[in-house]
């Protein structure tokens, strides 16, 4: 089993940068892919970032360019670097852990307010 503890969010300006952090438990994390999704008020949960567990990374078109997803597998750590952030960026963050044939883990979330 996975845990995520995921970290960083907090209330900037437009224009600011956070970086957010998702520490997981476990021996094997190296193993998964490692994914940030947000859910903004009245709107579906959204994938931002991926991170493969062999290097590949995808961003969704609106972080493109802004966001940077990186990992830290001697620290069981991924990461979310934003920048550039727009109110639009507003939202409960998640980060989730998913290998092939296996249970996906969530973290519990963190809030990034962004406000104009």
């Amino acid at each position: 089993q996975v845990q995520l503890v995921e970290s960083g969010g907090g209330l900037v300006q437009a224009g600011d940068s956070l970086r957010l952090s998702c520490a997981a438990s476990g021996r094997t994390f190296s193993l998964y892919a490692m994914s940030w999704y947000r859910r903004a008020p009245g709107k579906e949960r959204e994938l931002v970032a991926t991170h493969t567990s062999t290097g590949g990374t995808a961003y969704a078109d609106s972080v493109k360019g802004r966001f940077t997803i990186s990992r830290d597998n001697d620290k069981n750590t991924v990461y979310l670097q934003m920048n550039s952030l727009k109110p639009e960026d507003t939202a409960v963050y998640f980060c989730r852990a998913a290998r092939i044939s296996r249970t996906a883990y969530w973290g519990q979330g963190t809030q990034v307010t962004v406000s104009s």
